[in-house]
């Protein structure tokens, strides 16, 4: 049994860093004029032990960390990917993380999604607070190591360094993280840790490096631990077009070997597909005339690229394994596959999205905020997902609704929405999409809430003025005074015995029309079918007619009624009780 390399994914906002960090890395063994410190892979890099050794000689000791891995493989894809890409253990396809936040910046939305796509994944981290060298009264040192350099700064420096460091850990806390600087953490198990580091001036590098190898080889032990001889395992990271070769599958293995000529399984659009491995491709060095150089075989953890026919349909994200047994290997991923693409006869939303992994992530959100979803798949949007969600709109219009993430809308797709009138919301940010549906759903229900409120009767008081009968008859016109809620044309009103009086006709005041009076308002109305001092006395108290079925849906929406308009309504209800 082999200790394999762990795989390390870099989270964090745009512009804090990740590129530059992982660029950092790479340039490790360039730096130390190492030959082969470094291999690129597809889709990573990986940094050898003796790289991390050589790096790291001055402070290993202190930290009292000895090196057992071969070295650590980092995977280039950003973000959400790394840790949302199925893997048949469960989990993400990165064993531990790095999260890159701007030392002066602090945590951003996209730090913050990361920290929620971390937790939900249960993947360790560290993080590493970029940007160092721009600390107020921090003089940078030639040397790979925060601590040697932090020992030769002023104390102004140290002391503007502690306090953006306390000003991180107090962030994080609000995440339910404990974290400190790495040197003071006292249980690596409970509390994540944080190293200042430059990509710039690459201060730091040292411990970084140290503490993802002793932090791997300590917690993840067998995890790490491969068969060379046992067949791959491995998550398709993308399926990409390459001259002369057609669809490529780019993977990261991390588990046995993969041979040319080998068959194997993963999934696609037209369920699980099997073929066999027509070359395994690792990028060439550079200089070289070719972009690919060829290998017959390769053990985990790797980044590769797989030239085999018929590659096109794969869906980013599916498990690939090498087949042992068809069968048996068909029906694990066939049940992977059912908890996360479905479409269920229920009622819910429709998730579209560019990988199983995200579609992973996006359910699990989901059904946190106990959202039901009708359909879950990885593409484009189509005309077929709006005609679904339309279907659902017409029993429960907030479900009706097509969640995109990140994967293009089609034309079609975007005409049938505008014409069935079911939304499409597109985010390239996970839990941004969640936000944005709640927003629309606030949207139309206080769209809804005034449309439905306009056209019913609202519950109000009035009471009808002492010498001001101005017409006694067709219509009646006179005067009142509303004691609360508000007055409408063309609602019915009612006397305290329950008597319907009729329709409002006219409101006016100052000889002026008004569309609504409210509490407080003197104004004259008419009504067509009453005789004054017959059907109606001075000083009698009135109220808007509301039937069973408005009361019923006013019963609904009392939020949007105020305490004595609601008390009006009980009164209305227990009129028309009496009336009956």
């Amino acid at each position: 049994m082999l200790i394999r390399s762990p795989i390390v994914a870099v989270l964090g906002h745009v512009d804090h860093g990740k590129t530059s960090l992982l660029d950092a890395i790479r340039g490790t063994g360039v730096a130390k004029k190492e030959a082969g410190g470094i291999t690129q892979m597809i889709g990573a890099s990986y940094v050898s032990r003796e790289t991390i050794e050589d790096v790291s000689k001055m402070i290993a000791e202190r930290m009292k960390i000895k090196l057992v891995i071969p070295g650590i493989l980092f995977i280039d894809t950003p973000g959400h990917e790394a840790f949302t890409t199925l893997r048949e253990r469960g989990g993400s396809i990165a064993d531990i993380a790095i999260l890159v936040v701007d030392i002066a910046q602090g945590l951003q939305p996209q730090t913050i999604e990361s920290i929620k796509i971390l937790k939900n994944a249960k993947t360790p981290f560290i993080v590493a607070a970029n940007k160092l060298d721009l600390v107020d009264g921090w003089k940078s040192n030639k040397t790979d190591s925060f601590l040697e350099s932090f020992e030769k700064q002023p104390e102004f420096a140290k002391e503007k360094l502690d306090m953006k460091i306390y000003e991180l850990m107090g962030r994080f806390s609000e995440y339910g993280l404990d974290s400190e600087r790495f040197d003071r953490v006292i249980d690596f198990t409970k509390q994540v840790a944080i190293i200042p580091v430059s990509a710039k001036t690459r201060e730091g590098l040292a411990e970084l490096l140290l503490l993802l190898s002793g932090l791997s080889q300590r917690f993840l032990e067998k995890d790490l631990h491969v068969n060379s001889e046992s067949p791959a395992r491995g998550s398709v990271i993308e399926v990409k077009e390459e001259k002369g070769m057609g669809s490529t599958l780019d993977v990261i293995m991390y588990d046995g070997i993969l041979r040319e000529s080998d068959e194997i399984i993963y999934y696609s659009t037209l369920g699980v597909k099997r073929v066999k491995v027509r070359a395994i491709l690792l990028p060439s060095i550079e200089g070289s005339k070719e972009k690919f150089k060829r290998v017959q075989t390769i053990v985990a953890a790797a980044g590769i690229k797989i030239s085999a026919p018929d590659l096109g349909d794969a869906v980013n994200g599916s498990p690939l394994v090498v087949v042992s047994n068809y069968e048996k290997d068909k029906d694990a991923i066939e049940s992977q596959m059912k908890s996360i693409l479905f479409e269920s006869q229920g009622m819910g939303v429709v998730v579209k999205a560019d990988s199983l992994g995200s579609v992973e992530a996006l359910l699990k959100l989901l059904a946190d905020a106990k959202i039901p979803v009708k359909s879950a798949n990885v593409g484009s949007v189509s005309k077929m997902d709006v005609i679904m969600a339309s279907t659902v709109s017409s029993e429960d219009k907030y479900l009706g609704i097509v969640l995109a993430f990140n994967v293009p809308v089609l034309t079609e797709a975007k005409s049938a929405s505008e014409s069935c009138g079911a939304p499409i919301l597109y985010s390239n940010i996970i839990y941004q999409l969640l936000d944005h549906y709640e927003e629309w759903k606030a949207e139309e229900r206080e769209k809804e809430k005034t449309e439905v409120l306009e056209k019913m009767p609202w519950p109000c008081s009035m009471k009808v003025l002492r010498g001001c009968f101005f017409r006694a008859s067709k219509p009646a016109i006179f005067g009142v005074e509303v004691v609360s809620g508000k007055l409408r044309p063309h609602f019915r009103l009612m006397n305290a015995s329950g008597a319907i009086l009729g329709e409002v006709k006219v409101i006016q005041k100052d000889k002026e029309s008004l569309q609504e009076a409210l509490r407080g308002v003197q104004a004259a109305i008419s009504i067509e079918d009453i005789v004054l001092g017959k059907d109606l006395k001075e000083g009698e108290t009135l109220f808007t007619y509301i039937g069973k079925q408005d009361i019923a849906k006013w019963n609904k929406k009392l939020d949007a009624l105020s305490e004595e308009e609601r008390m009006i309504l009980s009164q209305v209800e227990d009129l028309l009780c009496v009336r009956i």
